[in-house]
């Protein structure tokens, strides 16, 4: 654990105070939000299973997600729903989404780690002082905290989405581009919560 704390106790070495994490869930589905957390943790917190959201356990994430709400410093979730994701594209709606995750904390933070290797898209640019780190859900606490968040924070709507929408199973795929989605699709045709722009191949093949 004490190795995903290094990002973190180098910046605070260059003069920062107050560092978050940042990271985003959701770029890659047909359907939803794309969400992000930031998260600043109080130095050396060790969690037991923190990691990358992708490598814990859906019931271990479940407890993280409270363990870190409860013992974060800050912590804060945005997200950017699939209508604006059309109008800006993917890359700027992430970007969007981390800068409005990063706007929400209180106290705000001096400096962020951001999970990637992109800080701009060609409208959103991040502003909050950072650094980019690739793999850094699994390279910094503050990271894979805010990976956490985002994920959990991500699935629980689409769950409450699968109810309102029941013909799409979207608790099942969670707007993911799977075959059974696209079977739902053929059937029922897109849902008020489908990004249109991530559509096109789809419908090009339908009415091709």
């Amino acid at each position: 654990m004490a190795e995903l704390w290094t990002l973190e106790r180098s910046a605070m070495e260059r003069g920062h105070c107050l560092i978050c994490g940042c990271d985003e869930a959701g770029a890659g589905p047909l359907a939803g939000p794309v969400y992000a957390a930031a998260v600043i943790l109080p130095e050396g917190l060790e969690l037991p299973y923190l990691n990358d959201s992708k490598q814990v356990t859906p019931k271990r994430r479940d407890v993280l997600f409270d363990q870190i709400q409860e013992k974060a410093v800050a912590w804060a979730v945005a997200s950017v729903p699939p209508e604006e994701i059309d109008t800006l594209d993917i890359l700027n709606a992430r970007m969007l989404a981390m800068q409005r995750a990063m706007d929400a904390l209180d106290p705000q933070p001096d400096y962020a780690l951001i999970d990637g290797n992109r800080d701009h898209g060609s409208r959103v640019a991040l502003t909050t002082p950072h650094e980019t780190v690739v793999k850094g859900d699994s390279r910094s606490a503050s990271i894979a905290a805010a990976s956490i968040l985002a994920k959990v924070s991500r699935d629980r709507y689409m769950e409450q989405m699968a109810e309102q929408y029941p013909q799409y199973a979207f608790d099942r795929h969670k707007g993911y581009g799977t075959k059974l989605h696209y079977a739902m699709l053929d059937q029922y045709g897109p849902s008020p919560i489908h990004r249109r722009s991530f559509l096109k191949k789809w419908e090009a093949a339908r009415h091709g």
